[in-house]
């Protein structure tokens, strides 16, 4: 059976339909924020890192197929975890602009931030943001006209959730 991890936008299981989903984790690698020649936001992708466990979602592609996922996770490469049968989809590094920081869709956050919430709580999220680097990228509020594609309604609770963590940076 052929899987996937997701460790962004893909924990919120709104934006998606895959099969049997369920909260896992996977060590050795860690959040990053990227530019790309693809869009101009920056989006989440991830780097190795042998000493950092993230959380996030696994779900089955079987019935759907992986093209549907490739489409939705343009930009990225599929890699294979070793001694598992997930993959997870990594930041093309020839579309990565090193030295370039574009914008984090405030809504795009959101949704990442919602499903951390809603699969791994308040500490979840918290180590959301503990595991993901480079949030030297300005933070573009859109959230009055959601320019991310999958953009979630929030609670006044989760948004304050965000904003919160936004505000210890």
């Amino acid at each position: 059976m052929s899987r996937f991890f997701g460790f962004g936008s893909l924990v919120n299981l709104r934006t998606h339909v895959y099969h049997d989903p369920h909260p896992t984790q996977i060590t050795g690698w860690k959040r990053q924020w990227v530019s790309s020649t693809l869009r101009d936001v920056a989006f989440l992708s991830v780097t190795p890192c042998p000493n950092t466990t993230l959380q996030g979602m696994s779900a089955s592609t079987q019935g759907i197929g992986w093209d549907a996922l490739d489409i939705r996770e343009e930009g990225y490469n599929r890699h294979q975890l070793p001694a598992s049968d997930m993959q997870m989809y990594i930041g093309s590094p020839d579309c990565i602009l090193a030295d370039v920081k574009q914008p984090i869709l405030l809504s795009y956050l959101d949704v990442v931030v919602q499903g951390y919430h809603t699969h791994f709580g308040q500490q979840g999220v918290a180590d959301f943001f503990d595991t993901t680097h480079n949030w030297d990228h300005p933070i573009f509020n859109d959230r009055a006209s959601p320019q991310y594609p999958r953009a979630q309604q929030l609670t006044d609770f989760e948004r304050a959730l965000v904003d919160k963590h936004l505000d210890t940076l």
